[in-house]
């Protein structure tokens, strides 16, 4: 799970609600079933226009990626592959098919069979960039989407407003109404704001933010294949993906220490 995306979630409703409290509003005066179904509705509906319906019934899972994703241990990984550059300097190339099969990153695990089947450095970094590449298309797809909502739903808020201002109006007869009618109809631009800027662009900002992540981790693993593939010195071969550390990261990590 995902804390920063829980907590930002919590700390931006709580925000708005403690706000509401603090000015003497109750909680039950942003509720407007109405303006809720036409601006929800209506940025899905808006958004089903915009995507294909293969892509659109792929959101529950894009969603569950904001909160629940696997971190990528990069001192780990870089571990794995120094292990790999040691066993093919001891053993050859070839001993390193068994030890391939003991680790869960498919993505090392391909560039490993890649290099053990004998393929050239050049072949290897091109199939290997072309699935990084691949990535981020099907990545793309879900922070296009909730980019999308995140651009519809103020304009179906405003959207509801006018129309509750033109409810409002009709109404001119009865002043008593016009205070509440007014309140209720700047509702669903409240909805379409908070909606867009609490939900469906921070959700889109941190599906970028996994995919630039992952796309770091995948260049440091084929600069690491490719190190191996060269015959580099199992020392070498660490130092080159300690590049893609942070510096709070290289620290802990004592490359000299390794045999």
């Amino acid at each position: 799970m995902d804390l920063g995306t829980i907590i930002g979630l919590m700390l931006a409703f709580g925000a708005i609600l403690g706000s509401l409290v603090i000015e003497g509003s109750s909680i039950s005066s942003l509720v407007n079933p109405p303006a809720f179904m036409l601006v929800i509705g209506g940025t899905i509906g808006a958004t089903m226009i915009s995507f294909p319906l293969s892509q659109m019934l792929k959101v529950p899972v894009i969603m569950r990626n904001a909160f629940f994703c696997k971190e990528n241990d990069l001192p780990k990984i870089i571990e794995a592959i120094g292990g790999f550059a040691r066993t093919a300097r001891k053993d050859g190339i070839l001993a390193l098919e068994a030890q391939a099969k003991n680790t869960d990153n498919k993505f090392l695990q391909k560039g490993i069979r890649l290099v053990v089947d004998g393929t050239p450095s050049e072949m290897v970094r091109e199939i290997l960039e072309t699935e990084i590449v691949s990535l981020q298309e099907r990545h793309k797809v879900g922070q296009s989407i909730f980019g999308a909502m995140g651009g519809y739903a103020p304009t179906l808020g405003v959207i509801g407003t006018v129309m509750g201002l033109i409810n409002m109006l009709a109404k001119l007869s009865e002043p008593g109404k016009m205070g509440p009618a007014i309140a209720g109809a700047f509702i669903a631009t409240f909805y379409g704001i908070a909606s867009a800027n609490i939900l469906f662009l921070p959700v889109s900002s941190k599906l970028k933010a996994r995919t630039a992540e992952e796309v770091l981790t995948y260049d440091m693993i084929v600069e690491g294949i490719l190190s191996i593939q060269a015959g580099d010195n199992p020392r070498m071969v660490e130092a080159k993906m300690l590049a893609y550390l942070p510096p709070s990261l290289r620290k802990s990590f004592d490359v000299d220490s390794k045999e």
